[in-house]
């Protein structure tokens, strides 16, 4: 992904995610530091999220073991529940939590299986949609 491109992803998730109550913030420096850092932090009271973020035109989607390892330390450090979100062109964001992955020989994968079982931004909150909101 293009850096601009990935910039506006990631600031629409941040608004997004601010929509539905949680504070959020880029990670400055985030895929080029020598410390493990993810794309996103965000927070609301409740629960703090370190979120990865991706776009793709299609599936499937491949994340490095390398990757996912420095979103898992992070987080396990910082006390934050670590997920992958993706925007796929005309959908929602998806988000995943990193045991719901494909393990691959050299990494993870989200297919079209894993894909329809992503959380929406309600799920991520704990909360079911109501009619209202939608």
């Amino acid at each position: 992904m293009m850096k601009g491109k990935g910039s506006r992803f990631e600031r629409d998730l941040i608004a997004e995610l601010w929509k539905h109550g949680f504070a959020a913030v880029r990670v400055a420096g985030s895929g080029v530091s020598h410390f493990p850092c993810p794309d996103i932090v965000a927070g609301n009271g409740k629960k703090v999220l370190a979120i990865e973020v991706k776009m793709r035109s299609s599936l499937p989607l491949y994340l490095s073991a390398e990757e996912i390892e420095k979103l898992r330390k992070f987080s396990e450090i910082f006390g934050a529940e670590e997920l992958i979100a993706l925007k796929l062109p005309r959908k929602k964001w998806k988000f995943f939590r990193l045991e719901d992955l494909v393990e691959t020989g050299k990494g993870y994968r989200i297919d079209l299986e894993i894909y329809a079982r992503g959380m929406d931004i309600y799920e991520v909150k704990g909360l079911e949609q109501t009619k209202l909101e939608q």
